[in-house]
């Protein structure tokens, strides 16, 4: 699998339940539920479209020179500055600002105003015309105005829910990015892990290049002795200039890697840097498959905020349900009003309102029905959730054994090229085989190492994928490199 097709891969994998969660159902529903429409506007579809863990904001100036760049630098810096939990962070904003609006229908709301106004009336414009003792124009005068009004909610049901569904909303905003916490890490560490089996294949190809160099020109000399013919070093030749090729290959994905980790955690492009973690080959300790469920059940906060948004889903049916129910409000103004300022006196309104739904034309019914399809929709992924996550952590106990055991079988392999590749240029500089038999046990070296680098990668990147399963990847990201748990 090639790495890009396995991020991907692992993106869709293990992100996909939060993106599920975070699609809106409907208009209505994207309008009551903010935490539904996490990072929803943040990508556009076309050529240039691309996950926003593959993204980061540069931050910081150019240091010159080479920097060393650990794995745990690498996972802090994408942590700060990944696109992916920018935008987040956004999202949690946004749902804090939609729950203070919500809350805000049911505090008191104090306003005030002052007006003066100057104005003649024509009482014939208001029927008034030719009534003995009344002039036809009043005016002019003046009319000043200062008052301080109150308005209250004293039972809303509906306005109540929203309220208590829009504090879920802001936990799931704020569980998603939590969420999102985890991926940035698993991105992280596949990208420097791919980063750093480009770099042993830079360095393996490199030695396969020397070794190819030093069989061609033992076979030119050879030739030169009359010891063997010219298609022995015509193919010595040719091996070398493959193994070149390859190189070239290599040191140019190498490179390309590296751009990539750096776009993730907010490097600036141009910055040169090095890996300072070579993360060698360390077996995992082992942990039973009971014991990572119930880490997996009380850590995953994808399986929290999927908790989360059922809660907000009853509380949003709950308001639905209250739009027939009455509601009382309590309303007062008090304030001076006279000619002016100084031939002015106080006045004042208190009024309570008792608001009755009698007919709505079915809107309650349509707000009931939509919001209950949407509280069905986020039970049955909550309840396709806990099965999703026990699918995920036994896919993960058995690519981590089966990459596990290709490691092993690997480093046999290895050891095993590298003494025929030694015993087949030590026959072909005594002049018992040809360079066929240097050409195949070449061809085996360049497979047996690929196979050992590849199946390293695959490995380690199996342990990442196991601590995103059990919810730990932030926390377990190095001590699981490392081999404990």
């Amino acid at each position: 699998m090639k790495p890009t097709l396995s991020l991907i891969l692992l993106a869709l994998l293990f992100g996909a339940p939060t993106a599920i969660a975070q699609a809106p159902s409907s208009s209505t529903e994207s309008e009551t539920s903010p935490s539904a429409q996490t990072s929803g506007e943040s990508t556009e579809a076309g050529p240039e479209a691309q996950s926003p863990f593959l993204g980061g904001v540069p931050t910081g100036p150019r240091r010159p020179g080479t920097v060393p760049l650990p794995l745990a630098e690498a996972i802090d810096r994408g942590l700060k500055y990944n696109l992916a939990l920018v935008l987040s962070d956004e999202d949690t904003r946004r749902a804090r600002g939609a729950r203070m609006k919500t809350l805000a229908d049911m505090l008191p709301n104090l306003t005030t105003q002052t007006s003066e106004t100057r104005q003649q009336l024509d009482l014939a414009a208001f029927g008034f015309a030719g009534l003995p003792g009344f002039p036809a124009l009043v005016g002019p005068f003046s009319v000043f105005n200062t008052r301080a009004f109150l308005t209250q909610s004293v039972f809303d049901w509906k306005t109540l829910h929203k309220a208590k569904a829009s504090a879920e909303e802001v936990k799931a905003a704020e569980l998603s990015y939590k969420d999102s916490r985890d991926l940035v890490v698993l991105v992280v560490e596949e990208l420097y892990l791919r980063a750093v089996a480009a770099e042993s294949r830079v360095e393996t190809v490199g030695a396969e290049v020397k070794a190819a160099q030093a069989v061609y020109n033992r076979a030119v000399d050879m030739k030169k002795a009359g010891v063997i013919p010219t298609i022995d070093v015509l193919r010595s030749e040719v091996e070398l200039r493959a193994d070149q090729q390859r190189l070239i290959a290599a040191e140019n994905q190498f490179q390309k890697d590296k751009l990539d980790l750096a776009r993730a955690i907010g490097l600036p492009v141009d910055q040169e840097f090095e890996l300072a973690d070579k993360i060698p080959y360390s077996p995992l300790q082992e942990m039973t498959l009971e014991e990572a469920l119930r880490t997996a059940y009380h850590s995953r906060a994808d399986y929290q905020r999927a908790e989360t948004l059922v809660r907000s889903a009853e509380h949003r049916k709950e308001a639905a349900r209250g739009g027939a129910f009455p509601s009382l409000d309590f309303n007062a103004d008090y304030g001076d009003i006279g000619t002016v300022p100084g031939r002015s006196h106080g006045s004042f309104t208190f009024a309570a309102n008792l608001r009755i739904p009698i007919f709505q034309g079915g809107r309650v019914r349509g707000d009931m029905v939509e919001a209950d399809a949407v509280l069905k929709r986020r039970q049955a992924e909550l309840a396709d959730f806990r099965s999703r996550i026990e699918y995920q952590v036994r896919t993960a106990f058995l690519d981590l054994k089966a990459s596990g055991d290709q490691v092993q079988v690997a480093r046999q392999a290895v050891d095993l090229a590298d003494e025929q590749l030694k015993q087949s240029e030590d026959r072909f500089s005594a002049g018992v085989v040809n360079s066929i038999e240097v050409v195949l046990a070449e061809q085996a070296y360049a497979t047996a190492h690929e196979n050992y680098i590849s199946s390293l990668y695959t490995f380690d990147l199996a342990k990442g994928a196991l601590a995103r399963a059990l919810g730990i990847a932030e926390i377990g990201a190095k001590t699981f490199l490392e081999g404990s748990h």
